[in-house]
């Protein structure tokens, strides 16, 4: 029954019998043993379930006492993602200022070589300007109030400097580095949102403002009798494209350009400017605003969730990145002016995956690991760099289609012999 690969004693075959006869539920192993034997036995009644046996997912380097009590729950193994860099990128931010190898786990061909393609062109262009407009992470609770005059004394109430306060001191005493930025109450006939934003230094910050939001819904409740029906009114708007986020940022607000030169297209990209402005033109604008689109963009997305899995991020908020738009102008010098601005840019250097060791590697590629010296410079010098990686995207596929390359690179790159 018992596959000859792993080694057993008869306590843990017993206890084995027990996970896969169901008398024990898989999130309760680590009662009963450590968590590389509970993994491990999980794996084994797994594969007992489905008639099979693993070949790849039990090997891993991942230290598994820190990682399933911050990371996952009923773990298995580990998945792996080809690990590629892009570079080197040449970037000019206020916090990002060198130039720096991208780390990319992707599983798509030709995104590495798109990437890094774009990236030649950036650098050889001078480098990516790129700046940081806002920087907040927001929580917003729905609460329910029982009249339209109570709804509007609770939405006075909440917009008084002096509750403000009394607020972001609440909300301040629950975590060492967030900030309360602001507080905006929307109305919907009865029901109140309010829209929190914080500043959450070098993490990402969902827990953080999740658990200081929750601080501030028990205040509120205390002294003007209003109670959350949800600690999420699906206002903030987490994991999801949202207008509201696009038009007053979410995460980081990042705007990254380059001006390249007419040659350097030409050489490069194999194309023009001018062919690279029609394309994007007709593409990531009219034809983005004809889908009804919210990204205005290429494929942003890509780029995007190839660096939050190989940097230990949110990969859920892949979405909310996505929602980018890529601008690109001609100059009177014949050069091409290329931007792209992502206005929800959720990024973190602490907390959450960001110290699972090969994703932590990753981050230390960047030289953005762990807390800045200055609180939040990590964070807004990994937005940066992200961001200028993504105008390195965006540059390179635009240029493809331009040049009439796509569908080329696709064969040559994406697809394999077998």
């Amino acid at each position: 029954m018992f596959q000859k690969d792993y080694e057993l004693n008869e306590e843990d075959k017993l206890l084995l019998q027990k996970i896969v006869d169901g008398d024990i539920a898989f999130r309760k192993i680590e009662e009963f043993t450590d968590p590389l034997t509970a993994v491990k036995l999980r794996r084994l009644a797994i594969q007992e379930f489905a008639k099979l046996e693993f070949e790849h997912i039990q090997n891993f380097s991942l230290d598994v006492e820190t990682t399933t009590k911050k990371n996952i729950e009923n773990m298995i193994g580990a998945v792996q993602i080809p690990l590629g860099v892009a570079g080197l990128l040449k970037v000019k931010g206020e916090y990002a200022n060198a130039e720096y190898y991208i780390p990319l786990a992707t599983t798509e061909g030709a995104l590495v070589a798109s990437v890094n393609r774009g990236c030649s062109a950036i650098t050889k262009s001078g480098g990516a300007n790129v700046r940081i407009f806002e920087d907040e992470m927001t929580r917003a609770p729905v609460f329910k109030l029982d009249s339209l005059d109570r709804a509007k004394k609770f939405y006075e109430w909440v917009k008084c400097p002096e509750i403000f306060e009394h607020m972001k001191e609440v909300a301040e005493k629950t975590t060492r580095f967030g900030k309360l930025l602001s507080v905006k109450p929307f109305v919907t006939g009865t029901y109140v949102y309010l829209r929190f934003s914080y500043d959450t230094k070098d993490a990402m910050g969902m827990n953080m403002v999740t658990i200081a939001t929750d601080a501030i819904s028990h205040l509120i409740e205390d002294e003007f009798g209003a109670h959350a029906i949800s600690l999420s009114g699906n206002m903030c708007t987490d994991k999801k494209p949202a207008s509201i986020s696009t038009i007053l940022g979410r995460g980081k607000t990042v705007v990254a350009e380059v001006t390249i030169p007419q040659e350097i297209v030409k050489e490069t990209l194999k194309c023009t400017p001018e062919s690279m402005f029609e394309v994007n033109y007709s593409k990531n604008l009219l034809g983005s605003a004809r889908a009804g689109a919210l990204g205005f963009n290429a494929h942003a997305a890509n780029i995007i969730a190839a660096i939050y899995l190989a940097c230990g991020q949110d990969a859920a908020h892949v979405v909310e990145g996505s929602t980018a738009i890529t601008s690109m102008e001609l100059t009177k010098y014949e050069e091409i002016h290329c931007s792209v601005t992502l206005p929800s840019l959720p990024v973190g250097t602490v907390g959450g995956g960001t110290g699972l060791g090969t994703q932590r590697d990753c981050l230390n590629i960047l030289d953005v690991a762990g807390a800045g010296d200055i609180p939040g410079s990590n964070s807004r010098k990994f937005a940066e760099i992200v961001a200028s990686a993504v105008l390195a995207g965006e540059i390179s596929l635009i240029g493809a289609q331009a040049a009439g390359h796509l569908a080329r690179a696709h064969a040559q790159l994406g697809r394999g012999k077998f």
